[in-house]
Formats: C-alpha cells, sequence, structure tokens
C-alpha cells in the first residue's frame, strides 16, 4: 500500500426538522449546518459528514396528499425547493470558502418522479463530486415518499476510498459486504429517525457490527433525537468499537477522528476475510 497521509474526519448528529414547506426551517437547518463546517474546519478536519435529514427529514404526514391526518402519497409540489436548493448552494460554496470536504444528506429532486433521499459530497472547491441515493427504502418511504436508488457509490480522497449509505441501508449487510469488494476503508452513514417504531433504535447495534464483520471504518451521522439514548453519532475503528462519539444526551455536536494507516486493520487480516468470504459464498 503506498504512504498516506492522516486524514481528519468528523461527523455531526444534527437538529432534523420535519416540513419541507417551511422555508425558515430549511434556513435554520442550513444555518446549524454551516456553523459546524466552520467548526470542523477550525478543528482541522479534511471531510466532515452530516446525518440524513441535515437540511430535512420529511414528516410522512406533513407531505400526504390526505394530510395531516391520513397516511397517503407525498405532495412534493408543497416543498420549498428554490429554499432547499438555496441551502445546498450555499454547503456547497461554504466548502470552498474553507477548503474542507462536506458529505451532506438532502433532498434530489426528480421532474417526473418522487425524489431521492441522497447524500451528496462536495470537494473543498465546492463541486459536487458525486451523489448516493438511498435504496433500500422503508415500506413507507418506498410506498408513498421516494424513488429508491440503484447503485452504490464511492468516492477518494487524499489516499482513502470512501463508500456511502443512507437511512435503512444500516439494516442491510450486503450494502456493507458490497462496500469491502469496493475497496473502501470507510463508509459514511447517514441516519435519521423521529421516534421509536420496530427496528429503528437497532443502529446502534448493526453500525458497530458492519464495521467490526467487514473491517474498516465506519462513521455513522445522526439526528438528535431523545428517543434514542443509545445512539450518537461517532466513528467507530475496524474493530467495531468507538474510536470517538457525541455526547449520548441528544444535544447538537460534532466530533473528530484521524484516519491513518496505523490505525486500520492490517491489509493481510483483510486480505485473509476477503478471500475466506469469497469461498464461503462461492
Amino acid at each position: 500500500m503506498p504512504e498516506r497521509s492522516t486524514l481528519r474526519l468528523a461527523v455531526a448528529q444534527s437538529t432534523v426538522r420535519q416540513d419541507p414547506t417551511d422555508p425558515d426551517a430549511l434556513r435554520e437547518s442550513g444555518a446549524e449546518v454551516r456553523t459546524f463546517m466552520r467548526q470542523a474546519a477550525k478543528a482541522g478536519a479534511r471531510l466532515v459528514h452530516f446525518a440524513e435529514g441535515a437540511l430535512c427529514f420529511p414528516d410522512k404526514y406533513v407531505m400526504s396528499e390526505l394530510g395531516p391526518d391520513q397516511l397517503g402519497p407525498s405532495d412534493w409540489t408543497t416543498a420549498q425547493w428554490p429554499v432547499l436548493d438555496a441551502e445546498l448552494a450555499g454547503i456547497a460554496a461554504l466548502s470552498a470558502e474553507l477548503g474542507i470536504w462536506t458529505a451532506i444528506a438532502s433532498l434530489h429532486q426528480q421532474p417526473e418522479a418522487r425524489p431521492h433521499n441522497s447524500l451528496y459530497v462536495f470537494d473543498d472547491r465546492g463541486e459536487l463530486v458525486t451523489r448516493y441515493d438511498e435504496r433500500t427504502l422503508s415500506t413507507t418511504k418506498l410506498n408513498y415518499m421516494y424513488t429508491p436508488g440503484t447503485k452504490p457509490v464511492t468516492f477518494d480522497l487524499d489516499g482513502y476510498r470512501f463508500g456511502l449509505a443512507v437511512g435503512m441501508d444500516a439494516h442491510i449487510p450486503e450494502i456493507f459486504i458490497d462496500y469491502v469488494r469496493r475497496d473502501v476503508d470507510a463508509v459514511l452513514l447517514s441516519y435519521a429517525t423521529t421516534g421509536l417504531s420496530q427496528g429503528q433504535d437497532a443502529v446502534a447495534a448493526v453500525a458497530p457490527a458492519n464495521a467490526a464483520i467487514n473491517h474498516y471504518w465506519l462513521s455513522l451521522a445522526v439526528s438528535t433525537n431523545s428517543n434514542l439514548p443509545e445512539t450518537a453519532a461517532g466513528i467507530l475503528n475496524s474493530s467495531g468499537q468507538w474510536a470517538t462519539q457525541c455526547p449520548l444526551d441528544a444535544t447538537p455536536a460534532f466530533t473528530t477522528y484521524d484516519l491513518h494507516k496505523d490505525n486500520a486493520l492490517h491489509e493481510s487480516a483483510r486480505a485473509w476475510r476477503q478471500a475466506a468470504r469469497t469461498r464461503v459464498t462461492s
């Protein structure tokens, strides 16, 4: 492996606002994200990672064309798309100003279809590097809200390769196994929940498991949610242990960790695991 420098990664847990029809709420979310970007840049981060819903995590009843008391297909014409686009553009511009890469979740509007629930990556020039669309949508997301994505996405930064995952992807091991085959060093997982429903609180268990089983770093960016006291944003090492973690009291916060080849799984150990997995699945 060629020599690689240290890469400081920042991960944030931020406030989720659920109404994309409210322009003031969208602007508040954008302002909070940009505050964390400035703080992360000041802390020396090269890349800052945000949760699913960092700009907005639309409530299914707010969006329902039958709402607000009955679940139905989402009426996306009510969303404040110009405001959302402006906030995303502001984040891209600030990435350039600060010289920092940003992985930020947002909605991706489509002319003739429901939007994607996406994770954008902007580089330190403010240019869009890539976009990942959540693939394993929940029943509600699939039936009423979003169009699923179709492919895994990776990007390279300073000699490190990152994979991307969003939302309910967290609960599908095959997504994380596939990123091993794509030779990633880390996966950025953006996740949000606004309450306790079956399986949602399991992310605190499945994120460490995915890191340990696949033997790479995993950055978990989550929304602030007092209903999930055991879930906080943080960075897991390749043994599935928390290298760093935000407070568990659901307050907005960020934390940083330095990725370096010396704190990664040894190449021979990873190669053995890949070979063994190939043998048992072929």
